[in-house]
């Protein structure tokens, strides 16, 4: 399938999808109020979802400059793991899948990056379902420098267009749908 192909499929799963009527105000995880939820799991929890959305990040990240790809689970989680498996299969190019904690682990190797241990300086992409105003891809930004880690890209199946584009001015964002596109 062409990338035209690819994004077409998966905006049609998005449409489909995604979009979760609600008859009341729930809270997200930006702490914002909305009657609009956006599921992005009926897709990265999906075998034909997740593998479109896998093969338009790697057709959007240039995969010749990334060493890894995750984020913050749970959103990342999915999403990591097939651009990893797609990459390889697809490219030939080997992409370690991490994933970062919400909070310390206090027990075991007490990791806050899960994963195959990356080199200090890693190019990688931070990846995640849904963003509203950033602030999950910005907490594992956060950890991913701390750790010594560059990164490139910042992907999003889809931004909401509730800030997240602003406050990930700094970095290189790029969000494969906006809520506009399935309104």
């Amino acid at each position: 399938m062409s990338r035209e192909e690819v994004r077409a499929r998966l905006l049609a799963l998005v449409r489909e999808r995604v979009p979760v009527k609600l008859d009341r105000e729930i809270t997200l995880a930006s702490g914002k109020k909305s009657n609009r939820y956006f599921d992005g799991k009926q897709i990265t929890l999906d075998g034909e979802g997740i593998d479109l959305a896998a093969r338009l990040i790697c057709q959007t990240i240039s995969l010749a400059d990334v060493d890894a790809v995750g984020g913050l689970t749970l959103g990342a989680d999915p999403m990591a793991s097939a651009v990893a498996l797609v990459a390889f299969r697809d490219h030939g190019k080997r992409i370690t899948a991490f994933i970062v904690r919400k909070e310390d682990k206090l027990h075991g190797l007490g990791k806050l990056i899960e994963g195959p241990a990356l080199r200090k300086g890693s190019r990688v992409v931070v990846v995640d379902d849904v963003l509203t105003t950033g602030g999950s891809a910005l907490k594992a930004i956060a950890a991913l420098e701390a750790a010594g880690h560059r990164v490139v890209q910042v992907v999003a199946l889809l931004d909401r267009g509730e800030g997240a584009r602003q406050a990930l001015s700094a970095y290189s964002y790029t969000p494969l749908f906006e809520a506009s596109d399935i309104a």
